[in-house]
């Protein structure tokens, strides 16, 4: 017999496990059923690869469920500054001039999951099965049925797709999306460094793709190196002192000094957004709606939004008497996040287009308009806002304002 809910999650990563604490202590009962669980964290252990940066809006939604001292407890690297170029066009944003301590947070994926986990387990309307293979879905807009590998059924009027851009769940509701893949790949180096912890992230445009530097604790960085998959797959098979030679030739004197590389991978670019975000008795969140163009770093922002809109939505229509499953109520999450998300996925489509074309007059438009956009304060402090998620529909949890009660 299955295990009845109001809702199943089927995915307790970031995305997943921020939508359980949202729901958590509300009349709601939830299973948020995840495969695979993170590893456990050690203060001495390498910096992971997979990083965030994480926007003020969304450490708003972190802080606001309460998973935020699981980062705190952990670690993070703040940062206030945030410099974009490419030749003479230079545009740095700093904080201060929009009166804000931090533009945001640079933050291992895994150290996320692992804080929202630990919020999660608190709550006594949350159930978190995990480890927990999916081994079938049965979707229904009435009500759908999971059963897992070990023989457990569960079911739930509410299907939640969080298990990521190949999501099951969306496949198995007959949910289309539309897409495509970039034509680079991303090169990711975790670094030991010559110096203190940084308080600034910069990206510097190319012709070959852009390069990132992105901040952690200690002496220690992140750097992203976009190029064509074939240049990226000979750079990560060659060995750890080749590849940090050409890293120092390549990236511009700002990078300083790099002691050594202690962890490399790479991965695919591409974008993907689903046609609709939800019909009769499911939803989809995070990657599992959109895949997006790691840039400007809004992918888990973005979800992280959903997250709690969703949340909002649920909530809100549970005290109200209504029936969370509905078309209707699920439509009115849809509309706080599908255009919002297709605007910044666009804008980071286009950022990629314009800054990847060779064209020389082009190219000296580029770099008017950054030149520019460093001398427009409005201008500048727009750009801003939306870089720290405070730009558009925000909701409740993104502005520290709790749902429940």
């Amino acid at each position: 017999m299955a295990e009845k809910y109001d809702v199943i999650v089927v995915g307790g990563g970031m995305v997943g496990a921020a939508l359980g604490c949202g729901l958590g202590g509300s009349r709601l009962r939830v299973a948020v059923v995840e495969e695979t669980p993170p590893p456990a964290f050690m203060p001495e252990q390498p910096h992971d690869l997979r990083v965030s940066a994480i926007s003020i809006a969304s450490a708003s939604v972190l802080k606001t469920v309460g998973a935020w001292k699981g980062i705190a407890s952990r670690r993070f690297c703040p940062f206030r500054r945030m410099r974009v170029w490419e030749g003479s066009g230079d545009v740095e944003f700093r904080s201060e001039d929009i009166d804000e301590p931090v533009l945001g947070y640079i933050v291992e994926n895994r150290v996320v999951q692992l804080a929202l986990l630990d919020r999660l387990v608190e709550f006594s309307n949350i159930d978190f099965l995990c480890p927990a293979k999916t081994k079938m879905i049965d979707y229904g807009p009435q009500g759908s049925t999971v059963e897992l590998d070990d023989g457990r059924m569960l079911s739930a009027r509410l299907l939640v797709a969080a298990d990521g851009g190949y999501s099951r769940v969306r496949q198995v509701a007959g949910m289309g999306v539309s897409g495509w893949d970039y034509e680079q790949h991303a090169l990711v180096l975790t670094v030991e460094t010559g110096y203190g912890q940084q308080d600034i992230t910069w990206q510097r445009f190319t012709p070959n793709g852009p390069q990132a530097f992105l901040p952690l604790d200690g002496p220690h960085a992140s750097l992203v190196w976009y190029e064509a998959p074939a240049e990226v797959r000979r750079l990560k098979a060659l060995p750890d002192e080749v590849l940090l030679r050409e890293l120092v030739a390549e990236f511009p004197p700002v990078l300083g000094e790099i002691k050594r590389i202690s962890a490399k991978g790479s991965f695919p670019l591409k974008r993907q957004h689903a046609l609709n975000y939800s019909k009769e008795g499911v939803a989809l969140i995070g990657d599992a709606a959109h895949m997006i163009h790691p840039l400007a770093g809004q992918g888990v922002n973005i979800g992280l939004l959903d997250a709690a809109a969703l949340a909002q939505v649920l909530v809100g229509a549970h005290k109200s008497g209504r029936d969370i499953g509905a078309a209707h109520v699920l439509q009115t999450y849809e509309s706080m996040r599908r255009n919002n998300n297709l605007v910044m996925m666009t804008t980071m489509d286009l950022f990629y287009r314009v800054f990847g074309n060779a064209n020389r007059p082009l190219r000296l438009i580029r770099n008017l308009g950054l030149g520019l956009a460093e001398r427009i304060t409005p201008a500048k402090k727009l750009v801003m806002r939306y870089a720290m998620g405070l730009g558009g529909q925000l909701p409740n949890l993104a502005r520290g304002e709790a749902i429940l009660g």
